[in-house]
């Protein structure tokens, strides 16, 4: 079932700019999927239509099945079902302490004060950050303001969660942190889609790869297809992952041969393509 659809998405900036261009998209129910794109490539604006933050030009948004028709009611029912994070979490932190910021959005939906608090600590337990209910965020490192502002998001309930650049400016155990986490809310249950252009990471948590450039979806597939595909990868200024990039070098210079299903993108797939020339 697909639970977010963007069906010939358009969408033009009001100086005339076009920033998406005949866009389709579709996510299925428990996915985790990346749109995987330079900066500047239209991630960002094709996101802020699933939950009618933007309106397109053309075409129509469909979450869980029901088409966004931009009223206060169909407003409210996609917003109670997809929550996004924004790249720089001091864009969603807000409050002056990280209880009340979390509790902001049970509280907005009618949710009584008992149930509101037992929902601030199970989201918080769920990210590794109980015990900060009453510190500051903006005294948070980076890290844990992504993590508050996840649980700001968890706390909604959501069945679709958008991230945008998760692992944006995040040292690499603050990016394993966030990577095991969301691999923890998919578990739960939650659609995932993340924005981000870093192309190490995503064969390690993507089942389905959309590459954007200059607001048009140029190549859909898994990460093995996609990665496949070199010359739309390097034509959307991207490039392949490090292993596969090693793997082409191996290939070309010493005649290895590692790439006739394509070229390994993890470290596992390495091993076993190292196994079979043995």
């Amino acid at each position: 079932m697909k639970v977010v659809e963007a069906k010939n998405i358009s969408y033009k900036y009001p100086d005339g700019t076009v920033a998406l261009d005949n866009i389709n998209f579709s996510v299925s129910k428990g996915d985790i999927v990346s749109l995987l794109g330079p900066n500047g490539a239209g991630k960002s604006t094709l996101f802020l239509h699933f939950n009618g933050i933007f309106t397109p030009s053309e075409g129509e948004i469909f979450i869980d099945g029901k088409r966004l028709d931009y009223d206060k009611k169909s407003l409210v029912d996609a917003r109670g079902k997809v929550g996004i994070v924004f790249q720089n979490p001091d864009d969603q932190l807000f409050a002056p302490t990280v209880e009340e910021d979390v509790a902001f959005g049970p509280l907005n939906l009618g949710k009584p004060i008992d149930e509101t608090k037992d929902i601030v600590e199970s989201s918080l337990k769920k990210v590794g950050m109980e015990g900060f209910e009453k510190r500051p965020p903006h005294h948070l490192s980076g890290g844990q303001k992504k993590r508050i502002a996840i649980a700001g998001i968890v706390a909604m309930n959501p069945k679709i969660m958008i991230l945008d650049e998760p692992t944006s400016g995040l040292d690499p155990k603050g990016v394993s942190q966030i990577l095991q986490l969301l691999y923890d809310l998919n578990k739960e249950g939650i659609t995932i889609i993340i924005s981000t252009h870093d192309v190490d990471l995503v064969p390690l948590y993507s089942k389905r790869i959309n590459v954007i450039k200059k607001g048009v979806i140029v190549k859909e597939g898994t990460p093995q297809d996609v990665f496949r595909d070199i010359d739309i990868i390097r034509s959307s200024n991207l490039r392949l992952p490090r292993i596969a990039h090693l793997a082409e070098i191996l290939d070309k210079e010493d005649n290895v041969n590692l790439g006739e299903d394509g070229y390994p993108l993890t470290i596992s797939q390495s091993r076993r393509d190292i196994l079979k020339l043995l």
